[in-house]
């Protein structure tokens, strides 16, 4: 089935149509539909058996339901029923997307995922299952993207990459979702990012004759010329795509970037050369109405009133769509954000059960240790009273409690002049607190900040971790004003901290200053990213940076608190 799907396609649907099909049980009969189903999806044609699709998403559900095992499935059977319950929603996702209807689409691309974590552990994840998982991760990359939605679709990608580290779902997956990522980030223009993700993506390709490299290297062009400005390699670049581009469609795509390139260096007939081909020829409607919007700003530059309407009044038609996409988009927001809720919430339960069995462990050991030593120890109280006499008990009962009355008149006597004492040391204190002068508002020292406080309290409470994806610590993160007042305690208990380090170093941003206030305060990488809700690997990259305008290996919290100290020498 995975090498040759027509080959088994053609099998299949010889035997869904045959007598045989119709003796099989309910659990079989299901079963089939869902392999018809991921074979037609596999030939690329469309889903032929959409309503026997929805029957066994129905019938696997009721087997397994979304929480646990159900009927008589148990042990291995749990997993078994579970994985084809994933598949089954799995394919009544790509139904919905045939069908356009992309919520509902990435409903069933969430439940997959719900269903697969939660009947397998990590280390469960074998054969096909994380191959399945990044397949899945992948739908959902792709509908996000086509949303514009940047940030599902970076978290997405992220996830597919971890599973295709486990299962590869072709030789230059990793290099096509790194660089993914890389075009995501440069949507949210996080230069940083877009860097290390494009290098990491050129990295890891194994060959450079293929759709994964020439996409890759249309999309660095681009970044470059935003970025550098350099028209004329960017355009050679494309072109150069262009040329090697395999089908209509990739070429159409290259002509599309091309094209709006042109139109930002304002080379009217350049752009329309190429946007009019794209206008003429593509079959992808969202790439149909980008074309007729950047036309109608090349007519606009020349002055073409006519063509300006004409494509204008193509734009205007769409208006309608425009709206409905937003709440779309809206809709596919909300579902994400509850996934990610539900799935945060999910692994703090588990970390719950984690540690209220660490502590079983520890504690059931060592309550067994006390109940056999508190059980000697009676034991010999026992044989111990039973051979003193009965007189010898009484005196030293006696002697016992005139030493008890003796140790209670001294320790009373003590502890009426140490409370005498106490209250001398009281007027003491209050004497001196009325003579000396009242502290000023800064603070004993830079930790004890109120700001500095604050954001301690949050990394404490957050107890953030570099493989979390940064937006699940947005609670967390800190705003202008606390990054204002952090500076401010900062320049107060250094001598200006800021303003030495800007002019020692000018190559340092004003954003490089904020985290050098952050870093001050003894922070991790990890720590950063969580408050500045900023990808990990996007801060990593910003300390190296750091250290080299620094010239220093220490970490950044040494180099900058022996920096902060000079003012003080």
């Amino acid at each position: 089935m995975w090498h040759q799907p027509d080959s088994a396609l053609a099998v299949m649907m010889e035997f869904a149509g045959s007598e045989a099909a119709d003796g099989l049980d309910a659990f079989e009969g299901h079963y089939c539909q869902v392999l018809v189903a991921e074979l037609l999806y596999k030939n690329d044609y469309g889903q032929s058996n959409r309503e026997e699709v929805l029957k066994a998403v129905g019938y696997f559900d009721s087997i397994v339901g979304m929480d646990g095992c159900k009927a008589d499935a148990c042990g291995a059977s749990v997993q078994r029923n579970a994985f084809l319950a994933a598949r089954a929603h799995y394919m009544n996702g790509v139904g919905y997307y045939e069908q356009e209807d992309l919520v509902n689409a990435c409903a069933e691309y969430l439940s997959t995922l719900r269903i697969m974590e939660s009947h397998f552990g990590e280390n469960e994840l074998v054969g096909h299952k994380p191959r399945f998982m990044a397949l899945t991760y992948n739908r959902l990359l792709d509908l996000f993207k086509g949303q514009l939605m940047p940030e599902p679709a970076i978290y997405c990608a992220k996830q597919s990459l971890v599973y295709n580290q486990i299962a590869p779902t072709s030789l230059n997956a990793k290099a096509n979702i790194l660089s993914e990522i890389g075009l995501e980030y440069h949507i949210l223009e996080e230069t940083d990012s877009v860097v290390f993700y494009y290098e990491a993506a050129f990295n890891a390709l194994h060959d450079r004759n293929n759709l994964v490299y020439r996409d890759l290297m249309a999309s660095q062009a681009l970044f470059d010329y935003y970025e550098v400005h350099d028209t004329i390699k960017a355009l050679a670049s494309l072109k150069s795509m262009a040329a090697q581009a395999e089908s209509e469609t990739e070429r159409i795509t290259r002509y599309s970037t091309i094209g709006d390139i042109y139109l930002n260096a304002r080379q009217f007939d350049s752009a329309k050369v190429y946007l009019e081909t794209v206008f003429d020829f593509t079959n992808d409607d969202i790439i149909k109405k980008l074309a007729a919007k950047a036309l109608h700003d090349v007519a606009i530059g020349e002055g073409d009133t006519l063509k300006a309407n004409q494509y204008a009044q193509f734009i205007i038609e769409d208006v309608a769509a425009a709206a409905e996409n937003q709440k779309r988009v809206s809709k596919l927001n909300d579902l994400f954000q509850n996934y990610l809720q539900e799935k945060q919430e999910a692994a703090s339960l588990r970390e719950r059960r984690k540690a209220v069995r660490l502590t079983l462990m520890v504690l059931v050991p060592l309550l067994v240790a006390i109940g056999l030593a508190v059980a000697i120890v009676m034991r010999r109280r026992h044989r111990k009273r039973l051979a003193v006499q009965e007189a010898e008990a009484q005196q030293r009962l006696e002697e016992e409690r005139q030493s008890h009355r003796m140790e209670q008149a001294a320790l009373s006597g003590r502890l009426k002049r140490s409370n005498e004492t106490l209250r001398e040391l009281q007027d003491q204190v209050r004497q001196q607190n009325e003579t000396t002068p009242k502290p000023e508002t800064q603070a004993a020292s830079f930790a004890e900040e109120p700001i500095c406080r604050l954001i301690m309290e949050r990394v404490n409470e957050g107890q953030f971790k570099s493989q979390m994806d940064c937006t699940v610590y947005k609670d967390y993160a800190l705003g202008k004003e606390q990054l204002t007042a952090l500076r401010e305690a900062a320049d107060r208990h250094f001598g200006q901290f800021t303003s030495r380090l800007a002019k020692a170093y000018p190559d340092l941003t004003r954003g490089d200053l904020d985290y050098c206030c952050l870093y001050l305060l003894g922070l991790s990488d990890a720590d950063i990213a969580a408050l500045m809700q900023k990808a990990y690997p996007t801060v990593s990259h910003r300390a190296r940076k750091m250290k080299a305008i620094f010239k220093s290996e220490a970490p950044l919290p040494t180099t900058l608190l022996d920096f902060a100290k000079e003012s003080n020498g």
